[in-house]
């Protein structure tokens, strides 16, 4: 018999399961709605859980509804990567060194869209 730990899915799959469900709902939510929007078996408590950490990290907002709160993002999925990315640069104090690093790593057909992106920004 597995023990919980082993059965335990990462935080991480769980709010991304969550996040698709109000995406694809593309209106507010209970938590009883993204409970059964989302392909995991989880506790509506659970997904209630889930909906106030990803409002403490300002990933969605919330507004009254039903017998507690009715759930949005606050961004597409594009843009919640966008802040990932932002971020992630904050975290280091040499953001020239991190953003060469950055274009180092990317494909000839990334870099180029970003060049294009960096020069439709001057117009």
């Amino acid at each position: 018999m597995a023990d919980a730990d082993s059965e335990r899915r990462p935080a991480g799959e769980l709010e991304a399961s969550v996040l698709a469900a109000l995406w694809a709902a593309g209106k507010p939510q209970t938590a009883a709605q993204v409970r059964e929007a989302i392909p995991q078996e989880l506790a509506r408590t659970t997904v209630a859980t889930l909906l106030a950490r990803l409002h403490e990290k300002g990933v969605v907002d919330r507004s009254p509804g039903g017998r507690g709160f009715a759930y949005f993002p606050v961004e597409d999925s594009h843009g919640l990567t966008a802040r990932r990315m932002h971020r992630e640069l904050d975290q280091d104090k040499d953001h020239g060194r991190v953003l060469a690093r950055f274009v180092e790593g990317l494909s000839p057909a990334d870099e180029a869209e970003l060049r294009r992106l960096l020069e439709e920004g001057d117009r």
